[in-house]
């Protein structure tokens, strides 16, 4: 569908937000409303509101992409694996068409992020981009020449359900994920596994950013040491990730990613097979929180191919 606008929509657990760009990539406006929990039918209402109010300040049709948590299955067709559960199991791509009158891509959120970073954003002009999100969840896309790899069970980046790499003795074997398993990269490497560990090693129950506050505040030797232990525990993960994929970006956003010394200290603890030096960057978001819904506009920036990628 080749249009002069692009709409993308960021489908989030507490609110739907979609932007309008043009063909520049420039930002004609921007809504957000609260998402209806518990409730598809709502959701695609909601949807479906949010395009039409975005339409009305636009001159010509534009294309629509949405970014979602979970995926569409290629087995089923069906959503699956998303925390907003109400989602699972439904059509959403078909609904979504039907009540927009128009073709509509989805993808998953981390993908979104690491698409828009790889297209204008922190990463604009590498040929392969591993984007992260360290935020409630531990996500992560990948992005080849600007395009979201998939793969052909849509699970291509999703590293924060594989175990932590090289656990030490008293990481294994680990914390139980939603998921079934133990150990996953995301109880530790989340905002609430960052909570976990530092409430763990002495500190009361406070939130990640509150961690981060009394750090800043360089009177908290819990804090600190909590920071050591989940910089040594991104690098181990990242260090997995170059191995398998070698990109020549890695991007981070979500919460965790605002802490600026995980740029300075992070890189240095990547240690590769055969003792090189990573060449890849290690990098902050540029578009912070409108990554994803950004993302999902820019799904229809190149063409919709049949394998596993687009």
């Amino acid at each position: 569908m080749e249009s002069a606008y692009r709409i993308g929509i960021d489908l989030g657990g507490t609110k739907i937000e979609g932007i309008s760009l043009d063909a520049s990539g420039y930002e004609v406006r921007r809504v957000r409303i609260a998402s209806p929990r518990n409730n598809y039918r709502r959701t695609i209402d909601a949807i479906a509101s949010v395009v039409r109010d975005l339409d009305s300040d636009l001159t010509a049709g534009a294309s629509v992409g949405v970014g979602m948590p979970g995926t569409v299955s290629p087995a089923t067709g069906r959503v699956k694996n998303a925390n907003s559960t109400w989602l699972n199991g439904e059509a959403l791509d078909e609904d979504l068409e039907a009540a927009l009158e128009r073709p509509v891509r989805l993808a998953n959120d981390a993908n979104c992020f690491t698409l828009s970073e790889a297209t204008d954003g922190a990463a604009a002009g590498a040929d392969v981009v591993f984007g992260v999100i360290l935020g409630t969840g531990c996500g992560g896309g990948i992005a080849v020449r600007q395009r979201v790899l998939t793969g052909p069970n849509a699970v291509a980046g999703e590293w924060g359900h594989n175990p932590m790499p090289w656990p030490r003795d008293d990481e294994w074997p680990g914390r139980a994920c939603y998921c079934g398993r133990t150990g996953c990269i995301e109880t530790f490497l989340s905002g609430p596994g960052l909570a976990h560990d530092y409430a763990f090693s002495g500190g009361d129950p406070v939130d990640a950013a509150e961690i981060v506050r009394r750090l800043d505040g360089g009177q908290d030797p819990l804090a600190e040491a909590s920071l050591q232990r989940y910089e040594d525990r991104l690098a181990r993960a990242l260090t997995s990730i170059i191995h398998v994929l070698d990109p020549d970006v890695i991007v981070l956003g979500g919460g965790v990613s605002n802490v600026e010394r995980l740029y300075r200290n992070v890189p240095p603890l990547l240690r590769l097979f055969g003792g090189d030096t990573p060449r890849t960057r290690l990098v902050k978001a540029a578009h912070g929180d409108s990554s994803g819904v950004r993302g999902a506009a820019w799904l229809w920036n190149v063409p919709e191919s049949r394998g596993s990628l687009y």
